[in-house]
């Protein structure tokens, strides 16, 4: 029986965990290493324990240490969540020599679905459908070179026991396919202590599709419906719905049959998920199993009715599945959002920084759930997955659930570092979602031909002009509340503000009664513009105004000399241009700055080298992505102030180059 859990995660999936086993009487345990010390997940848990230094490799990933933590507190029970050590068998093993129950599927289990090349022998013996690939023991990158060549292009090189995008790299032509088999077992190894690989061909204009598996020790199985993660950005997910829009009962019923049967063909105990790539005649083809709870997994829940991980804890308790599996019925339609720490502008380059504001309470509606593990004042870090939050809506039919995640996705904004949020609404209103015509590569083919989905948002005239009477007042409102205009003596002035790189210019005429008239630079017309009342003043919140006569509202947060507003999803951050030029060190040809604190993976160049336009220097990685920057110009290097483990912050300097002149052409 278990009597106290120790949650061996992090985040929105810990805090998840401990909140169901609060509810069945289950006492819990939280580990932290020392970048989450004030974490939410430590402070929910009934204790909690430091287990090392930020880096995932001496906290998060130490098995022993966490087996160590639950004898020292009592637990008797292990929940892993997902990622770091759920899909280790080694982990579990270890558990069941301790002593200790761990909330999961059996080692040999793991062992044998982890292990994605054998995985998909097992189910070519069962003959369920897979796609054409290597799994073969040569290793040598000559083997897999002559096998991609069979195999043809575009394929997939995957590690053999890899997840959520790790160790996982597209290939489109023979030229790019050394360097991923080297970047994609370079991340294998570093992430799952393994770096072996396997091929498999790319299924053109694929779905991703899998399904929800369960079972108990008893020889009970069941399938609880499909989820729908296709829409997703360099393999990983974005956007996961259910149940699917193009699944018909029959396929899921043919489906769900093909999940049950792999999953007891192992001896399956648990909560586990079959993916399915399907082509758009939808046939389908097994990917693999996730041998864990998904994260995902709140859309299955919405739509059944069922907590997953109340299902977990009393399967690892001995207790039997409490439905069959015709007792199980999908209701309504439910679609979960993943909000990232990263610049979907920007190739989706992971962010950093301390959050300014997050209130997600303000959006919790009916039919809205919103999972996760950061605090307004609280800090991203670089050590971690750039997943800080899921946003879940359950609606009546699908397009109830896109109008009511599109209204969440406005209501709670995440402010402080850029995010994906406007990205997620413009993602389910585009009509290719709407239509349920996505791809597994479609968004990467829009970033790639730089759609308009993809183009920064530019903020829009009526934030310009909310901000410019914010900025009138601003004195008043750095000391905690809204008073009157500058100086009514003042007939008029000029005001020049910045966002996101754009400089708008704006004519400012205050009157006596508090309103302000406001004229764009280039306008013919101007606007007058009342500010009612700011709640919260300096620490921001809801902002009502009057502009033209019509009384509106927009949330505005005050942080330092920066102005956040946000309209539909987008946050425009304002401030007043300084009169002093600025160096952008970022454009600067000559040297090579990191985009953002993380780790130096990979020097390809030393000092006195020479260099090319467009020539891979350094590799950072941050938040499972790895970046590479290039020369901007011909050159040679003059310095290297990094080498591979480095851990570095952003903007700083890692190459310096001299730049070679072009020579003249000849008149």
């Amino acid at each position: 029986m278990i009597n106290k859990i120790l949650i061996a995660n992090r985040g929105e999936i810990a805090c998840r965990v401990i909140r169901t086993a609060r509810k069945l009487g289950y006492r819990t345990v939280a580990v932290y290493s020392e970048a989450d010390a004030r974490a939410p997940h430590v402070d929910l848990a009934d204790e909690a324990v430091c287990i090392g230094p930020a880096p995932a490799s001496e906290s998060y990933l130490r098995g022993e240490r966490l087996i160590e933590v639950a004898k020292q507190t009592g637990a008797n029970a292990i929940h892993p969540g997902y990622g770091f050590l759920s899909e280790n068998a080694g982990f579990a093993q270890a558990c069941a020599d301790a002593g200790v129950i761990f909330i999961g599927p059996p080692p040999e289990a793991i062992r044998v679905m982890g292990d994605k090349a054998g995985a998909k022998a097992r189910m070519i013996e069962a003959r369920v459908p897979t796609a054409p690939g290597y799994l073969g023991e040569d290793q040598s990158e000559e083997r897999l070179l002559a096998e991609a060549e069979r195999l043809g292009y575009p394929l997939l090189v995957k590690a053999v026991s890899g997840g959520g995008g790790r160790g996982m790299r597209l290939v489109h032509k023979q030229a790019d396919l050394a360097q991923a088999i080297v970047s994609a077992r370079r991340e294998a190894q570093s992430a799952f202590g393994d770096g072996t690989l396997m091929l498999e061909r790319l299924i053109l204009n694929g779905r991703h599709i899998e399904i929800q598996v369960f079972a108990d020790a008893h020889g009970n199985a069941v399938y609880v419906g499909e989820r729908d993660c296709t829409a997703q950005r360099r393999r990983q997910k974005v956007i996961e719905e259910a149940p699917s829009p193009v699944v018909s009962p029959e396929m899921r019923a043919s489906m769900g049959k093909d999940a049950v049967a792999a999953a007891l063909a192992v001896g399956y105990r648990g909560a586990g998920t079959i993916e399915f790539i399907v082509d758009d005649k939808l046939n389908y083809y097994f990917l693999e199993m996730n041998t864990r709870l998904q994260v995902e997994h709140p859309v299955t829940e919405m739509i059944s009715g069922f907590d997953l991980v109340e299902w977990q804890l009393r399967v690892a308790s001995g207790q039997p599945l409490p439905v069959k599996q015709s007792d199980i019925t999908l209701t309504g339609h439910a679609i979960e959002a993943r909000l990232y720490a990263e610049d979907p502008y920007s190739g989706f380059a992971p962010q950093t920084g301390p959050i300014h504001w997050w209130r997600p309470e303000r959006a919790l509606y009916e039919g809205v759930r919103i999972d996760d593990g950061i605090r307004e004042g609280g800090e991203v870090t670089p050590f971690y997955d750039a997943m800080v939050a899921k946003l879940i809506v359950h609606g009546r039919d699908r397009d109830d659930a896109i109008r009511r995640l599109m209204a969440v996705l406005d209501d709670a904004p995440l402010l402080g570092l850029k995010n994906n949020s406007r990205f997620l609404r413009d993602l389910v209103d585009h009509p290719a979602f709407r239509r349920g015509e996505m791809t597994t590569t479609l968004i990467d083919q829009w970033l790639e031909d730089a759609e308009s989905i993809m183009q920064r948002p530019v903020a829009p005239r009526e934030a310009v002009l909310v901000a410019a009477a914010a900025f009138c007042r601003k004195d008043a409102a750095q000391a905690g509340h809204f008073g009157h205009v500058r100086s009514a003596s003042v007939a008029a002035y000029d005001l020049k503000l910045q966002a996101d790189g754009q400089t708008i210019g704006v004519r400012v005429t205050p009157a006596t009664d508090g309103t302000v008239h406001l004229r764009l630079q280039g306008e013919g017309e101007g606007a007058t513009l009342r500010i009612i009342d700011h709640e919260a003043g300096r620490a921001g919140g809801t902002l009502r105004y009057e502009l033209n006569g019509v009384r509106k509202k927009v949330l505005a947060v005050w942080a330092g000399a920066s102005l956040h507003i946000v309209m539909q999803a987008a946050t425009f951050v304002f401030t007043e241009v300084s009169p002093w030029p600025s160096q952008d060190q970022a454009n600067d040809p000559r040297r090579a700055v990191s985009p953002v604190a993380g780790v130096i993976a990979q020097v390809l160049v030393k000092e006195g080298d020479r260099v090319e336009a467009g020539q891979q220097l350094v590799s950072v990685e941050a938040m499972k992505m790895e970046m590479w920057l290039c020369a901007q110009a011909p050159g040679v290097v003059k310095a290297v102030a990094g080498a591979t483990g480095d851990q570095v912050q952003a903007q700083a300097l890692i190459v310096e180059l001299e730049l070679i002149e072009t020579e003249a052409k000849e008149s």
